[in-house]
């Protein structure tokens, strides 16, 4: 068993962890729940070494332990597979397993062979048939997470530590990575699952402990809980994501209209998008749903200017055609992209809260051709306090805030600029239930005011939940246009599986 007694971790102005407790069982899949910034990253980090100053015990196999770094956590058999996965894109599967770890024949040269046959069986051992030398960069992202945990078996991990593991993978890489878990379970291996998606949680952990303001306020068996119980404990209240009563209507004042958008593949001769048609109202939130390949985001992309050369079609804004020849022309022009990852393509995530907000709006904010401070000040202040940002102060640096807080700076930077169409490429992916609909609520107060929206999300209650209507896009075509009263989860899914093989 892995046990923490009374763990305490302080940051300059901040408790993240206030006395936390918990028992992690063998043979169990143990849930991590809690809010954004209620303290599981934190622990997690300290459980695996990252973070080695603390107040507290950690009793492993009933021993303390103590561990000052990364390689320590490791060599007792804890490992983490972090959101963000750590494998390098140009090397091979058998490369990154054995990265710091590589096997040396008599003469000190690397055995690759020796490394290429481990490599396989574990692999094997995954139910992952696939070549040890071939690059990380070729693999789906539930690949990349199975050669994670492939990395964790060749330790002899007996903690697999997995942090949002289903963020950004198929439904059916999610059943092959639950099978791989059950294998794992079986083995007696101490699995720590942290996610958000409560429905994932019914069907694969089986004991639950909850964090909340950074401490450790209930625990017990998955088994006879509710949604909504869980909720409650993770949040201290009752929460019910928001339900948005609709009436039908066809666009009556449009704002955006797409006509025959194509766009071509990078490096095939064939189009990612084809003869995609649409419009937009003023004050409408369009949902976009489509399964993993589908040209979701390559469609906002494309909207936004970043593939001009590959693209072909019109684009009208208020009426008037428009030509983006690079995502500037976009923005001109009213558009602004809240992009699918904020860490990669939204935030500079070591400048603080303050620069990020201004970032779109640097013209504005000149006094004699120098930034006015007050101005940035005053600017930053507005949109902390109109959108409920979390920070102990607009100079914190936003890798050091919750996803959801940080998703709201994205949002901020953005509605700084004023636009008429704002897209959000999967706004609400790995934030929790209440952050959830704090961004709901924001969407709808902007779609209140006149903003058109467009929304991907790869959840159907989302997008059912929110949506005035409903596009479904599969293999790069738009197969249906759905009114919210018709929609449902069936009618969109139907549309969205690929007609081909």
């Amino acid at each position: 068993m892995l046990a923490v007694e009374n763990i305490t971790k302080r940051f300059p102005g901040v408790i993240a962890l206030n006395n936390v407790s918990m028992e992690l069982y063998p043979g169990k899949v143990n849930a991590i729940l809690g809010e954004n910034g209620a303290g599981k990253s934190t622990l997690m980090k300290i459980l695996s070494g990252v973070y080695p100053d603390y107040e507290g015990r950690i009793l492993y196999k009933d021993e303390p332990v103590y561990f000052t770094s990364v390689r320590e956590a490791q060599a007792c058999g804890i490992a983490i597979i972090h959101q963000e996965l750590n494998l390098i894109p140009y090397l091979n599967i058998r490369e990154n397993i054995f990265l710091g770890r590589e096997i040396l024949n008599k003469w000190g040269l690397l055995d690759k062979e020796a490394m290429r046959n481990r490599t396989k069986a574990l692999l094997k051992r995954l139910k992952l048939d696939l070549d040890p030398d071939t690059p990380v960069s070729q693999l789906k992202i539930g690949q990349q997470q199975v050669v994670e945990i492939a990395k964790a078996l060749l330790i002899d991990a007996d903690v697999i530590i997995m942090d949002e593991p289903t963020s950004a993978i198929s439904d059916h890489e999610v059943d092959v990575l639950f099978g791989i878990i059950e294998n794992l379970r079986k083995e007696n291996k101490i699995i720590v699952y942290i996610s958000h998606k409560l429905d994932e949680l019914f069907r694969i952990a089986d004991r639950f402990v909850v964090l909340r303001d950074g401490c450790s306020i209930e625990s017990g068996d998955m088994k006879g809980m509710d949604q909504d119980s869980l909720i409650q404990k993770m949040v201290g209240r009752h929460i019910s994501i928001i339900r948005k009563q609709k009436e039908d209507q066809s666009v009556k004042d449009e704002l955006l209209r797409i006509e025959n958008l194509s766009l071509r593949h990078s490096d095939k001769a064939e189009n990612v998008l084809k003869d995609i048609s649409f419009s937009l109202g003023r004050g409408e939130i369009l949902g976009l749903f489509g399964l993993m390949g589908a040209g979701r985001t390559e469609l906002m992309e494309a909207l936004f200017g970043l593939h001009p050369k590959r693209t072909v079609g019109s684009i009208y804004v208020d009426g008037k055609h428009m030509h983006f020849s690079s995502p500037a022309d976009a923005i001109k022009a009213g558009l602004a992209l809240v992009p699918e990852d904020r860490k990669k393509d939204g935030l500079v995530l070591g400048m603080d809260v303050r620069t990020n907000i201004c970032l779109t709006t640097l013209d504005d904010l000149e006094t004699g051709g120098l930034l006015n401070h007050d101005k940035e000040c005053d600017l930053a202040e507005k949109y902390i306090g109109e959108l409920r940002i979390k920070t102990p102060s607009d100079k914190q640096a936003v890798n050091n805030l919750s996803g959801g807080n940080q998703q709201k700076i994205v949002l901020a930077k953005w509605l700084a600029k004023k636009p008429k169409v704002l897209m959000l490429d999967e706004p609400t992916r790995g934030i929790d239930i209440n952050a959830k609909n704090e961004i709901y609520n924001i969407i709808l107060q902007l779609a209140d005011a006149g903003i058109g929206i467009i929304v991907v999300s790869s959840e159907l209650p989302e997008i059912l939940a929110i949506s005035d209507r409903i596009l479904v896009l599969s293999e790069g075509r738009l197969t249906a246009e759905i009114p919210v009263s018709s929609a449902s989860e069936n009618v969109i899914l139907k549309a969205a599986i690929p007609k081909t093989i």
